[in-house]
Parts: C-alpha cells; sequence; structure tokens
C-alpha cells in the first residue's frame, strides 16, 4: 500500500510523522516496517521525522519480548514515541497482582508469556497464579518494566491528536480521561461530528487502514493478517505503507 491522500490537518512545519498501528508480538512485521521507514526516510525535503507508535505492542503474536526489547532500546530509524494501548494497561496490572491471569491470558497474554520462556502451564501445576507470575517476574527486564511505565497515553502535532482507541467525544482533547484514550471504542467510532484535531488511532483492528476526515484507524489485525500499517503525515499528506507483500 502506497497511496498519498489531502488532509483537513497538517503536521508541523517541516516535521514528516510515521505513526505505527497495533503490532501485537510481531517482532518481525516490525522489522520489516522499520526498514521500509528507513527507506522511506531517503525521500523528500523535511527537516525532522518521528515515530509515533499507538501502543498494543504485546500478546496474540508470537514474540512480544521481541518487540518491547526493541521498542525499550530505542532502535528504531526516527526518534519514537510510544504511546500506551489496553494491552500494555492490563499488563501493568498483571505484574503487581497474581489475581490478574485470567483475565490477561483472556487478552493473548499466554503468548507473551511464551515468549519471556514461562510455561504457564507447567507453572501453574508447581503453585498456581503466584507461581506463573513469580516465574514471568524472573525473566522480565527492569527495562522492560521501565519501558511500559514511560508510555504515554497521547501525544499531539500540529493538526493531529494520537492515542490508542480514540478520544470521548465533546470532551476538551486536553481533558480526556487516560481509561477512554485507551480503551474507548464505540461512542468514539460511531460519533459522526468534528473533533478538535485529527484523532489518530488504533485498537479496532479493520482489514484496511480507516483513512476518514475526523480521525485514521491504523489497526489492520497484524498479528493476524501479517499487515502492519504506518501512516506518514507530512504538511497536509497523507501517505499510507505496509507489510502487505
Amino acid at each position: 500500500m502506497d497511496e498519498t491522500t489531502i488532509s483537513n490537518a497538517a503536521a508541523p512545519d517541516g516535521m514528516r510523522i510515521y505513526a505505527i498501528g497495533d503490532i501485537h508480538g510481531r517482532a518481525d512485521l516490525l522489522d520489516r516496517l522499520a526498514q521500509t521507514i528507513d527507506d522511506d526516510l531517503r525521500k523528500g525535503d523535511y527537516s525532522a521525522a518521528v515515530c509515533v507508535f499507538l501502543g498494543d505492542y504485546v500478546d496474540r503474536g508470537l514474540d512480544s519480548r521481541g518487540v518491547i526489547d526493541r521498542l525499550a532500546r530505542r532502535d528504531f530509524p526516527t526518534p519514537i514515541v510510544t504511546l500506551r494501548g489496553n494491552h500494555e494497561d492490563e499488563m501493568l496490572r498483571y505484574l503487581d497482582d497474581p489475581a490478574m491471569l485470567d483475565q490477561f491470558v483472556a487478552f493473548g497474554g499466554l503468548t507473551t508469556l511464551a515468549s519471556y520462556g514461562v510455561d504457564a502451564g507447567l507453572e501453574m501445576k508447581r503453585g498456581g497464579a503466584p507461581a506463573v507470575l513469580a516465574a514471568f517476574l524472573e525473566r522480565f527486564p527492569q527495562s522492560h518494566r521501565r519501558f511500559l511505565e514511560e508510555t504515554q497515553y497521547s501525544a499531539e502535532y500540529g493538526g493531529y491528536f494520537f492515542c490508542h482507541a480514540g478520544v470521548r467525544p465533546h470532551v476538551p482533547l486536553e481533558r480526556q480521561d487516560p481509561g477512554d484514550l485507551m480503551w474507548i471504542r464505540y461512542e468514539f467510532l460511531n460519533y459522526r461530528g468534528p473533533f478538535e484535531k485529527v484523532i489518530v488511532h488504533g485498537h479496532t483492528p479493520h482489514a484496511r487502514v480507516e483513512n476518514l476526515v475526523t480521525r485514521i484507524n491504523l489497526d489492520t489485525h497484524a498479528f493476524k493478517s501479517g499487515v502492519l500499517t504506518a501512516a506518514a503525515l507530512e504538511g497536509k499528506r497523507r501517505r499510507f505503507m505496509d507489510t502487505a507483500g
């Protein structure tokens, strides 16, 4: 995919912004998209570039550890801003409370545990949920926890507002609740009025990018489809690139 449209919003002068949708443990796709972005950076005329990751780095895919490790090292072609998704929110809760294991598993956390070398079934036999968490914490680097804790709820550049899930209509952007920024769905998706800025988000998977007047949804179900998508926002231009093919 590499299509260009003209937006009603603009990035700051001289800045190129890459926004990246939900990764969900697909470190392989992150590597491929990084190369695509690196190639794209060689084109055009701009003075600064940044990548904004929209959250949901973990669960479902097979290499959550690899995703977090790369992002925690900030190993990417540009400076990065990492936002918090609902899956990071759940993971942080689980790190402090073994009783959250069922919820963590329901969100696809078994693959995350496995990526850190934790056999959840074996640990359950040994000592139940506390043993699973203890084994996880033994293998979970402090740099990875620090990465999760330092993720942001939102970011703004020019006429664009970036968050994981969306925003609550009729609430000013500076007063949005963090829970909504990570979790909201239908109240946001079904709203047809304008927002203060164009909202760039993920959270709700679609087969293709939703490139709308008021919002851009970049969640293309990467862990299942193999398609991880990025938007390149520059001036009033929107371009899209992905790992398809």
